[in-house]
């Protein structure tokens, strides 16, 4: 279950309608898929396999005419130079959609006319930052996740720096389910 935070405003939304309606709210399409039990399989074909209706209405729905499953932890080979590409604040040519099979990570999203927002993805979060939005993204403490991503078209998924530094104000914490008391 994602977690929004916005930190300007000292703001934490959890409920999960309350997450889709914020998000809808500043052009942020937020949906929770029913998680498959895939055991320890990191198998992308599987994956894939797995959640075949929902990925195929998505892609109808928004053009999408690829997908692919990236599954990095700390063992993965160059993870922080990879990680170093999305850490910045930067945009796309086309819309940036994950859906999150495991791990965690966070989006901030910095959308126009509203003080930048932090939203924690976890496993059963489909989330869908239109082109143009400004964001940056980190991994979580565990330094793992693996998603299903969508593209129109990969060499529109290039980001493009602002080089505004704003994601130096915002630290790159997650809170998870595991630090929110019931």
């Amino acid at each position: 279950m994602a977690i929004v935070s916005i930190p300007d405003q000292n703001v934490t939304l959890q409920e999960p309608a309350e997450i889709k309606a914020f998000l809808a709210g500043i052009d942020i399409d937020y949906d929770q898929w029913e998680l498959v039990d895939l055991g320890d399989l990191n198998d992308a074909s599987a994956i894939l396999a797995a959640y075949g209706p929902q990925i195929e209405r998505v892609k109808e729905q928004g053009g999408y005419t690829s997908v692919d499953v990236i599954n990095v932890n700390s063992f993965t080979p160059g993870l922080d130079a990879m990680l170093s590409k999305f850490n910045r604040e930067h945009w796309h040519d086309e819309d940036e959609v994950r859906f999150t099979v495991r791990g965690r990570g966070l989006f901030h999203i910095s959308p126009p006319k509203h003080p930048p927002v932090s939203v924690e993805v976890g496993p059963g979060d489909m989330i869908r930052v239109p082109r143009g939005t400004h964001h940056w993204f980190n991994l979580c403490g565990t330094r793992q996740i693996t998603t299903v991503r969508f593209f129109q078209n990969k060499e529109g998924w290039t980001p493009h720096y602002t080089d505004s530094h704003l994601e130096e104000n915002y630290q790159p914490v997650c809170f998870g389910p595991e630090y929110i008391s019931a």
